[in-house]
């Protein structure tokens, strides 16, 4: 292991202080922010945190992740390759200290921009859950086909929550209206959002009754389409793998386990973008930013094992 210089979460700044800069990209500064143009990966960093209801700071997520990542081997033990090399392009942060309702159209009218190119991958990490409420409907828009693959702890399924509808809680109800969703990882659900899962466009797997993988997997391609969008909160991992999360929760997927379900849909459905949420950085303890880090950085390598040029 090669030594790198180390960053600690503790030193991240506010989202509103946060400009673009060198140290802010994806594989460090050490690494070349490829050019837009040329990047068969695109990250887009969105800090935004409004709603979290038990542990505050994922809007410190996208910064920690990115710092993390300049902490990465970037020969891929796993794929045995270099994925960088495809090209990977950070954007500056996305963020804004205006309410939801006006900054969710603006979002997504960046995320449609950036999804209208497609000979690449676009990664949005957050930052609070609810930002999926503006990155699936963008794509839902180009793609009549979309599905999406919802990787949670929790169903986020109610139709408000503490007064909005744009709480973290809620950020998979507006998707559920437009396209299917196909849910992975739930142990955690409120009885006023029920009648919402295994309906109309829900189908809702649970971590308890579906503890082989492989079947798991194979019901999982079943009920997605075609065309996939990827809708990650952290907290569907264990938090033995991943605890810097804004709402935890036990019994989740093991590292190993939520690799082979990716590449499972990756390998078989057109996966037209990713969104990666929640994580929450910890005081003194790095666990969890480095392996968001590696996640990303993981599913651009199965990625970039298809000729996803459309």
């Amino acid at each position: 292991m090669s030594e790198k210089k180390y960053s600690n979460a503790s030193t991240l700044t506010h989202p509103a202080s946060l400009i673009s800069h060198p140290s802010h990209t994806f594989l460090g500064s050490e690494m070349p922010n490829t050019p837009l143009e040329q990047a068969r990966f695109v990250v887009l960093p969105v800090p935004y945190e409004k709603t979290t209801s038990y542990k505050k700071g994922t809007f410190r997520g996208p910064e920690a992740l990115l710092a993390a990542s300049s902490q990465l081997e970037v020969w891929d033990e796993e794929l045995k390759k270099e994925t960088w090399k495809g090209g990977i392009h950070t954007l500056p942060f996305f963020t804004s200290e205006e309410p939801a309702e006006k900054f969710f159209p603006r979002l997504q009218a960046k995320v449609t921009e950036l999804a209208k190119l497609k000979d690449k991958k676009l990664f949005i990490v957050g930052g609070e859950h609810s930002l999926s409420q503006a990155t699936i409907p963008a794509y839902a828009r180009l793609y009549p086909d979309l599905s999406v693959l919802h990787f949670d702890a929790h169903a986020d399924l109610r139709e408000e929550y503490e007064g909005t509808p744009y709480n973290h809680a809620c950020a998979l109800y507006p998707a559920s209206r437009l396209c299917p969703v196909v849910q992975v990882g739930i142990r955690s659900v409120g009885s006023e959002e029920l009648h919402n899962m295994n309906s109309g466009r829900v189908k809702t797997f649970f971590m308890q009754e579906n503890k082989n993988l492989k079947s798991l997997i194979q019901k999982t391609l079943k009920s997605l389409t075609k065309n996939v969008f990827i809708s990650i909160d952290l907290d569907g991992f264990d938090p033995s793998v991943i605890p810097g999360v804004g709402t935890p929760q036990p019994g989740g997927f093991s590292w190993e386990e939520g690799l082979q379900l990716f590449r499972g849909v990756i390998e078989k459905k057109n996966v037209v973008g990713v969104d990666l949420m929640e994580l929450c950085p910890l005081q003194d303890n790095v666990i969890s930013e480095f392996a968001a880090a590696k996640l990303a950085y993981r599913l651009m390598g199965y990625l970039s094992l298809k000729n996803f040029i459309r």
